[in-house]
């Protein structure tokens, strides 16, 4: 087994994640089998609780586990099956650690950072190599090299790496190369810093990964390879990207970073064929069409909080060859400055999870102007229920109709609280999460879109759709194309009379890849450039 533990250093958001995933891929198709996880410093069991402006998007996976946004990196970039056992963070270490101590477990001894914490750390290294089977396991560090919540999981690699015995591990540095636009130069100094602080712990990179926005030169390779004790050629560009994150891989090819990995770990495999990369990265960069989708929130403007929602619409669009131009829309603005002024222009609206009653209204006004102006329409989760909030209101005339989540006196709670989540007090992980059957109805958009008629998608939510009107809503062509397979539980609904009118309760962004996008994406995208040009579906 071998092992690749990247680390951070300088400032956090430097992307580990994405290159963590991106050297997933190359060693993937370089015809190895690859795992990957991500270590959280923090002290929250998991990221359910947080709030996305603390902490991005939430990913959820087949299992249940809310896990960091990074896995979705790992999940789109490469072929594994991630599960509970790839997302690590304090909070869960010091659970294990105090209930082993509660036990006697530790058979009387004194509970200490070194060696249980750091033990158990390594634990879950041991576990993943073993339930994957994996021929490398890559483990990326969150946080940043010096932060003091990290050093259990610097300590516990330090550690690790000594027992897997040389030739058997990698340690791979991500750092940043500023450019100081008064110099006009790029800056080794932070870089220096970082790494002279790694090595204060005791891990000595082999390779550094430089994020920068200019191009480094021989002169600055060669400074950082010396004052950072690296080869050469073990100092890798990891350049800002100038159309899509999916150059990463082949930007790290063209540096020559899975040669030097393979070579590190002593793996002789044949070079990656990346020509089905860069056949996405053609559509990316020069597609046959364009089209502008609005997407409807109210985290807007932070990048990272619909991660995986942008990224499933980009890769819709490259399963059209079409070019995407995301239009992030507040819906506040919409309910300031009303749905026909902030919408107009676009090739179609979507509208993705969320929680909280901010912004509501606005997505209600983004459903209706949809549904009425025959613009396609994709609704995600919450988007799922405010289509049918909006419906409920405006086409069966149920004044005030609502969900309980927003208003729980309201007459007509045409979304309400699933009937187990009813007793329940905790917050964490206490949701419908996680891969469920859905049934889809022969003949319905939904199941066209799929080409099947029983699927599995990942939920993550509370409230449902109330039966109580279910006849209310048949009868006014408001089709339920997807239950679960019981019929109790709404999963899908459509609009017959529409072009694409389309929504689910689950969160089918969560399963789309640049090279296999999702059908549903897919389907829209199609649906919104036939709009912009006035052509049959």
């Amino acid at each position: 087994m071998k092992y690749i533990f990247v680390t951070g250093g300088v400032v956090s958001s430097l992307g580990k994640g994405l290159t963590a995933a991106a050297l997933g891929t190359l060693l993937e198709n370089r015809g190895l089998k690859v795992a990957l996880q991500k270590f959280d410093p923090y002290l929250n069991v998991d990221p359910g609780t947080m709030n996305p402006y603390q902490h991005g998007e939430v990913y959820v996976l087949d299992d249940g586990a809310e896990t960091d946004l990074d896995l979705g990196h790992y999940e789109r970039f490469t072929n594994v099956k991630l599960t509970r056992f790839n997302n690590l963070t304090s909070g869960q270490v010091y659970q294990t650690v105090l209930n082993n101590e509660r036990e006697g477990k530790y058979l009387g001894k004194t509970v200490q950072v070194i060696p249980h914490v750091t033990d158990e750390i390594q634990n879950r290294i041991h576990l993943l190599a073993d339930q994957s089977k994996a021929d490398v396991v890559i483990t990326e560090i969150g946080g940043t090299t010096g932060d003091i919540e990290g050093l259990p999981f610097l300590e516990a690699i330090r550690e690790f790496a000594l027992e897997a015995g040389h030739g058997n591990v990698v340690f791979m540095h991500v750092t940043f190369v500023p450019f100081i636009k008064a110099a006009g130069e790029l800056k080794t100094k932070p870089t220096q810093q970082s790494v002279a602080k790694l090595r204060e712990i005791g891990i000595a990179p082999h390779i550094l990964i430089a994020r920068c926005e200019r191009p480094l030169d021989k002169e600055l390779r060669q400074k950082i390879s010396l004052f950072c004790n690296v080869p050469y050629e073990a100092v890798i560009e990891e350049k800002d990207v100038d159309h899509s994150i999916y150059e990463v891989p082949l930007m790290l090819q063209r540096d020559r970073l899975d040669d030097l990995v393979c070579r590190l770990l002593h793996l002789d495999t044949p070079t990656a064929n990346m020509a089905h990369w860069q056949e996405i990265i053609r559509k990316l960069i020069a597609p046959q069409h364009r089209v502008r989708i609005g997407v409807v929130g109210k985290y807007i403007e932070l990048q990272d909080a619909y991660k995986s929602v942008y990224e499933a619409v980009i890769h819709g669009g490259v399963a059209n060859d079409c070019g995407v131009e995301i239009v992030k829309v507040d819906a506040e603005d919409i309910e300031r400055e009303g749905a026909e002024k902030i919408l107009r222009g676009l090739g179609g609206i979507l509208v993705p999870g969320g929680f909280g009653e901010r912004g509501i209204e606005g997505k209600i006004m983004a459903a209706k102007y949809a549904r009425e102006n025959k613009l396609p329409y994709l609704g995600l989760c919450l988007g799922m229920q405010i289509a049918t909030i909006e419906f409920a209101r405006n086409v069966l005339k149920l004044d005030k109709a609502h969900s309980t989540e927003f208003d729980p006196d309201t007459p007509h709670p045409v979304i309400a609280l699933l009937d187990e989540q009813k007793k329940i007090t905790k917050k964490g992980g206490t949701m419908r999460l996680g891969a469920q059957p859905c049934q889809l109805v022969m003949g319905s958009m939904a199941a066209n879109l799929y080409g099947a008629f029983v699927v599995n998608e990942r939920h993550r939510h509370r409230y449902e759709f109330n039966n109580a009107y279910r006849d209310k809503f048949e009868k006014a062509d408001f089709v339920f194309s997807g239950t679960s397979p019981d019929g109790k539980l709404v999963e899908v609904i459509e609009l017959p009379n529409h072009p694409f009118f389309i929504a689910s309760q689950f969160h089918p962004e969560f399963r789309s890849k640049p090279h296999q996008p999702h059908p549903m994406f897919k389907g829209f995208i199609g649906a919104a450039h036939a709009h912009i040009h006035h052509r049959p579906l």
